[in-house]
């Protein structure tokens, strides 16, 4: 395909797979900690419009989380017909750590998912609201298993190479790496930011159709509460990231600044803009901001850090789409921020419900922190190469031996299905959100009817996802 090697296109393969499936989990973090928010705020409060939101978010959790799971399944499947190589090299401590994901979290998810769509006539409100929390739980787990994973694969620790294999010799150091800590909060974090976003482009978009009741306004309020609480935490906690990976991975922060070469004593510029250019070295038609890269990085005026050019050539990430995958991600971060304070002045002058502009804003805004997420992502992973296990394996040795042909007929098949399954089910997950918590129901809670048959069961029967 195009030229393509067998290699690229594997990476390609599992970069569209893992960029469906990394939506899917960052909304249902978010979500689940949200329900669990709007039932507690039921229950202490009996205000019915924290329950008609959870009943209206809980069918497209149940959806989301359906779609999640099905996208996951294909990814682990991929770790043995692509990378067969890394997983037998790795799989001694990638194995145990998935399993610990399935045994944990997935488990508590699924033992208490049907409870929680399901049981509302059927248990207690403590009991239902203790089944919401172990839902939310698991998804928090299930990050954490996932994270410690991918981690190791950042900043390797806790092992010793035994006849080609890598063999855990410290569990505690597998797990808790180097960069576990921060990956953790910041993918964290994350969630809860994409889902406000969602949540409070739900609210807006019902108001600049002129639907102000008290469970829409609610949505939108909540929703920048939270984008005003963690917006600015996640910059802190960016900027210790950052400080981690160029403790141990310092090609990447190279790559995302476009940085080649120091100058004696003088120090680092932050490049706003630019061309980064491999072969030549150097970024082209920069825009710089002297000295704020080390301000940033080293905090010093004149802190100096290794450039790209200090690298050996085959060793260095490739800096042109780290560099733009990067300044999306801090971008749409900025433009986050911005708007979670322009919620609080409006809040503060009473026009939060009704100042257009801002809830146009906050509409399309609704995919930024997604969009931010996978762009996060693709910095953290195409920065990692050429390195499938940083510093111990390198990602051209962990492919399987597949032909160029049998990978661009995979993936043509891989694109067709996902844009088809997936697809059909963010359509129909937004035209859940499109209906809205306040249209009439068959029934008074979502699936008191019916058994846990599925998770899609808890959705309403009377939306047509094939209908425009």
């Amino acid at each position: 395909m195009f030229s393509l090697t067998a290699l690229q296109l594997a990476r390609i393969q599992f970069g569209f797979t893992i960029s469906f499936h990394i939506v899917f989990p960052a909304i249902t973090i978010g979500l689940a900690s949200y329900l669990s928010v709007l039932e507690g705020m039921w229950l202490k409060t009996k205000d019915t419009a924290y329950r008609d939101l959870y009943t209206f978010w809980s069918k497209i959790f149940a959806v989301n989380f359906a779609m999640g799971v099905v996208s996951g399944l294909v990814m682990a499947y991929e770790f043995g017909t692509n990378w067969s190589f890394f997983s037998s090299f790795a799989g001694g401590i990638t194995g145990p750590l998935l399993a610990y994901e399935v045994l944990t979290a997935f488990f508590l998810e699924a033992g208490f998912l049907g409870v929680m769509l399901f049981g509302w006539n059927k248990v207690g409100p403590e009991l239902h609201y203790f089944a919401t929390i172990m839902v939310a739980i698991g998804t928090l787990i299930s990050a954490t298993w996932i994270l410690a994973s991918n981690s190791w694969m950042q900043t390797p620790q806790g092992f010793e190479i035994i006849n080609g294999r890598a063999v855990p010799v410290d569990w505690l150091k597998v797990i808790f790496n180097p960069s576990f800590p921060y990956r953790l909060v910041h993918m964290t974090i994350a969630a809860y930011i994409s889902t406000a976003l969602f949540v409070g482009a739900a609210g807006a978009w019902h108001l600049l159709r002129g639907n102000g009741t008290r469970p829409i306004k609610l949505m939108l309020s909540m929703a920048m509460w939270m984008l005003l609480a963690a917006a600015p935490l996640q910059m802190l906690v960016g900027d210790a990231h950052g400080l981690n990976t160029l403790q141990y991975q310092p090609a990447k922060i190279a790559a995302m600044e476009g940085h080649w070469r120091n100058q004696p004593g003088k120090g680092v510029p932050l490049i706003l803009f630019g061309l980064p250019d491999m072969a030549a070295e150097t970024t082209r038609y920069a825009v710089e901001i002297p000295h704020l890269s080390s301000l940033i990085l080293t905090h010093s005026y004149n802190g100096q850090f290794r450039g790209l050019s200090e690298f050996k050539a085959q060793d260095r990430p490739n800096a042109a789409i780290v560099f733009w995958t990067f300044r999306v991600m801090v971008g749409l971060g900025v433009l986050i921020v911005l708007l979670a304070a322009w919620s609080l002045w409006l809040r503060w002058r009473g026009k939060l419900f009704s100042a257009r502009n801002f809830l146009r804003l906050a509409t399309i805004m609704g995919p930024s922190g997604l969009i931010a997420v996978l762009a996060g992502w693709y910095t953290t992973e195409i920065g990692r190469q050429p390195w499938v296990v940083y510093g111990v394996m390198r990602t051209d040795h962990a492919v399987s031996n597949h032909s160029a042909l049998a990978l661009s007929a995979t993936l043509v098949v891989f694109i067709v299905m996902y844009t088809a399954v997936f697809g059909t089910g963010i359509s129909y997950m937004l035209k859940l959100v499109a209906k809205g918590p306040d249209e009439p129901e068959t029934a008074s809670h979502p699936g008191q009817s019916q058994r846990p048959a599925r998770p899609l069961s808890a959705a309403p029967d009377d939306i047509d996802p094939a209908v425009g």
